[in-house]
């Protein structure tokens, strides 16, 4: 919506900028640039200052409603809807409904504690990335003038501070801020798939288009490809046509959404499912109702791994912050850090990546491959033009590459240009003489392919299909030594050139640029190929030139594929051959987009590492989309994690402070979830055995109460080395499996306490001695949970935080039946034979468990 004019002045609006209505974009669609203008109260040259900051005051800032921060309370109420917390409360009803108020309140105790913790770890992680985010804010480059008498100047601020009535500069790369009405606009095309779906890049121009039609109008969440523009912003914030679209989206889920929800749901069925046997076989087997409904709802409770979202939020909160504190890495998505620590493939260009973003030139010749000063000079007017008259964001480093070879630009003036464009892959500069002012020399440089298929002629003769043949050769000659190659071609027009109609050109020669090698590129691919991830190299360069510089890298570059051969192959064909490839050149896109999907449905966990706007597409496609700071705002608005540069070193630590991350995560599911498994066995078990309750519900939660206190030091563990070694997941079904494994241990542990506290105190089968038993059993659990999780976790080197959570839980377990509480909590003091009997099954249980892990250690099948 924008507002209509003819304010009056008030208090609230010092500028005079209150509009009595609004107008829809329906009606700014049919609407001249005039009188856009005159409804917004602006004008080419922009809004003055403090009519601009009157309306920021009055349309608040330009975000979506989403991108707000939510209020800690609104946090709070969010992690109720946990589907563990959600089981909790519900067995908190349950427990209230049948007087069981000491259940009631230890559940409340727990869900609340639960849900502060992890409130306040997604409260600091937000407010620190959104610190951080800052730094990389998207910015816009707005026309606004000091007052009514001053000249308007440009300058750049964050695109939350734009408001309707500012007038914009956008440029290949640039992420659209807001809804506007371009004012001018020059080969203009944008990516608009987040609204309509379009893949290819859409034509706008600007022009006055009474009737409804939107081809002069750019929408925000939509990006620039090519072409330069002069807008006005018609509508932001919520007001946007993108707010309202993106209100109806959802965020797909990744890796780790899905693996945590499968382990989650899963839970939740057995929860659901283990406590109604356990009342139908108390009530069949040994007579008892009601009275063992409480203790059906404990055992549930036993099952639920509590603190599982906050040592989630935790582990995945600190992993973000060291990076970003060591190493300037951003990772915008908590959940992408166990993404980036799960990939096996990481997808590259090579450019800027592989080499350094400045080539260098290394010769020029015509059409029959002899050197020709003239082809650079040509060149170079094409570059210097594109950059003074393109409006580009930043200067291209080929343009730069050759106009530090050549100064000698002539006396020609630039008309028009464009800036090189993804889709057709040339650049176009439209330049005149002062003494020929009627003629124009359309100077075009760009793709061997693309500029001789525009190409009707040499200066010698006409170009037939032979003389194309031998063209191509000779670009392949010179592209087989390493070299980028570049083809320029010249037309003389009679007429105003119109840009995008390059035809019956005529071709003069090739450009050949040698890249320079990153410094750094070589020690991390061998860095990469030890920690298990194969590097995939997707380019649009040519097949040589790519071979070249991988095999100068140590990779082996293999049997390069062109993006004509992905164009032939269904999608499991090709699944195949991204698997067995490693160089992809020529690639478009969508070639690299199908081949990130093509590499996910042949079950790899993928990375991409993209700077462009052309790399849009394959870091949507990817698990993990990776970006420089320095990348156009709309592929960095678009990553998961943001890198400080574009350097595969930097993403080697990313992948290890990850992996890291879920080893710490992994660790804390596999103690969590065998120990609740094997002491939930237990439980039934000696409930259809006793004849009376094995333990009381109020123990149960107790119980779980401080195991899962002392479990939070997983959140601050350090992994195991060896596990930044290979790709980590945490894979829910390697996963139920060991649980099922160690909780089956665990649960003859606890037969075997059984029979010792039998040997040592008969009484305390009979109901008289029920406190014995129930004293005897939390204290065998608790100490057990503290072997459990120093054993269960990869390494032998026990960080601190663990060292000390496993010895409070240990002393616990010794002091709570002499504690002044054990009264309330029916306990009693046990013999000293009992602890004797006690420490050998301790003993026996941690050398079982010693002697399983790390046979499954051997045998490969300890995987998170």
């Amino acid at each position: 919506m924008v507002w209509a004019p003819d304010a009056p002045p008030s208090a609230s609006d010092p500028a005079g900028d209150v509009p009595p209505e609004r107008l829809s974009l329906t009606e700014v669609a049919s609407h001249t640039r005039l009188e856009v203008l005159r409804s917004l109260g602006s004008g080419p040259g922009g809004l003055m200052e403090a009519r601009a900051e009157a309306r920021l005051s009055l349309h608040g800032e330009n975000t979506l409603p989403e991108r707000r921060p939510a209020s800690w309370p609104r946090r709070f109420v969010r992690c109720l809807k946990d589907p563990f917390t959600l089981v909790l409360l519900c067995l908190g009803v349950v427990s209230a409904v049948i007087a069981s108020w000491g259940t009631a309140c230890v559940i409340v105790i727990l869900v609340a504690v639960t849900c502060v913790l992890r409130s306040n770890g997604e409260y600091r992680a937000d407010r620190s990335t959104a610190a951080l985010r800052k730094l990389l804010g998207v910015t816009a480059t707005v026309r606004r003038r000091p007052d009514g008498r001053d000249a308007p100047a440009e300058r750049e601020i964050p695109a939350d501070q734009l408001v309707p009535g500012d007038v914009i500069k956008l440029g290949p790369g640039d992420l659209v801020p807001a809804d506007v009405r371009l004012l001018r606009s020059s080969g203009l095309t944008v990516h608009q798939a987040a609204l309509t779906g379009e893949s290819a890049p859409v034509t706008k121009q600007a022009g006055d288009v009474p009737g409804g039609a939107d081809g002069h109008l750019c929408w925000q969440g939509s990006s620039v490809a090519s072409g330069s523009a002069l807008a006005v912003i018609v509508a932001t914030g919520a007001d946007t046509r993108f707010a309202g679209v993106h209100q109806q989206n959802t965020h797909r889920l990744s890796a780790f959404d899905r693996s945590v929800n499968g382990i989650s749901w899963i839970l939740v069925r057995l929860m659901l499912l283990v406590p109604p046997l356990a009342l139908v076989a108390n009530a069949v087997f040994r007579g008892r109702g009601l009275e063992a409904l409480p203790f059906s709802v404990a055992v549930a409770v036993g099952l639920t791994p509590e603190m599982l979202p906050v040592v989630v939020t935790t582990a995945l909160a600190r992993g973000s912050a060291a990076l970003a504190r060591t190493h300037a890495v951003i990772v915008k998505r908590l959940p992408a850090l166990h993404d980036l620590g799960a990939i096996d493939v990481l997808c590259v260009d090579k450019t800027g990546t592989l080499t350094q973003d400045r080539p260098r030139l290394d010769r020029c010749v015509d059409h029959d491959g002899r050197p020709d000063p003239a082809v650079l000079r040509w060149a170079s007017v094409n570059s210097f033009w594109t950059l003074q008259l393109a409006d580009l964001p930043a200067a291209d480093p080929l343009d730069e590459a050759i106009l530090d070879a050549e100064q000698d630009l002539g006396d020609y003036e630039g008309v028009d240009a464009l800036a090189f464009d993804p889709v057709l892959r040339i650049s176009c500069a439209v330049v005149s003489q002062p003494a020929r002012r009627a003629t124009h020399l359309v100077v075009v440089k760009g793709a061997v392919e693309d500029v001789l298929g525009r190409c009707a002629r040499t200066r010698d003769a006409p170009l037939d299909p032979m003389a194309r043949r031998r063209l191509r050769r000779l670009a392949g000659r010179l592209a087989g030594k390493g070299l980028r190659v570049l083809a320029v071609a010249l037309a003389e027009r009679s007429y105003v050139h119109r840009l995008g109609d390059e035809r019956g050109l005529t071709f003069l020669g090739f450009v050949a640029m040698r890249d320079t090698l990153a410094p750094h590129a070589a020690q991390a691919l061998a860095g990469l190929a030890e920690r298990g991830v194969a590097v995939k190299v997707l380019t649009g360069d040519h097949p040589a030139t790519a071979a070249r510089v991988c095999r100068e890298l140590g990779l082996d570059p293999g049997d390069v594929v062109t993006g004509r051969h992905i164009d032939g192959l269904a999608d499991t064909a090709l699944a195949d051959l991204a698997r067995r490839s490693t160089v992809f050149a020529r690639c478009t896109a969508e070639h690299k987009a199908r081949l990130v999907r093509a590499l996910r449905l042949a079950g790899h966990t993928t990375g991409f590492l993209g700077d462009g706007v052309n790399d849009l597409p394959a870091m949507r496609a990817a698990d993990v989309g990776v970006c420089p700071r320095e990348a156009a705002d709309v592929t960095r608005e678009a990553a998961d994690v943001v890198l400080a540069t574009k350097d595969l070193t930097t993403i080697g630590e990313g992948i290890v402070v990850g992996r890291r991350s879920t080893g710490n995560i992994a660790a804390y599911l596999r103690v969590a979830l065998s120990s609740n498994a094997g002491n939930v066995i237990a439980m039934l078990a000696a409930g259809l055995l006793l004849p009376f309750l094995p333990m009381l519900p109020a123990q149960v939660l107790v119980q779980n109460l401080c195991f899962d206190a002392a479990q939070l030091a997983f959140a601050f563990d350090r992994a195991d080395p060896g596990i930044a070694r290979r790709p980590v997941r945490v894979r829910p079904r390697e996963l139920l499996r060991f649980v099922a494994a160690f909780g089956a241990l665990n649960a003859v542990a606890d037969l075997a306490t059984f029979a010792a506290l039998i040997w040592a105190f008969p009484e305390a089968v009979t109901p008289s001695g029920q406190s014995a038993f129930h004293s005897g059993w939390l204290t065998e659990n608790l100490l057990t949970q503290a072997l459990v999780m120093l054993l269960l976790r990869p390494g032998r080197h026990v960080s601190r935080p663990l060292k000390a959570a496993t010895g409070a839980l240990a002393c616990l377990s010794l002091l709570l039946p002499l504690s002044p509480a054990a009264a309330a909590l029916g306990l009693t003091t046990l013999p000293i034979a009992y602890y004797l009997l006690l420490a050998a099954v301790i003993a026996l249980y941690g050398g079982a468990i010693w002697t399983l892990s790390r046979t499954r250690d051997r045998c490969g099948d300890r995987r998170p």
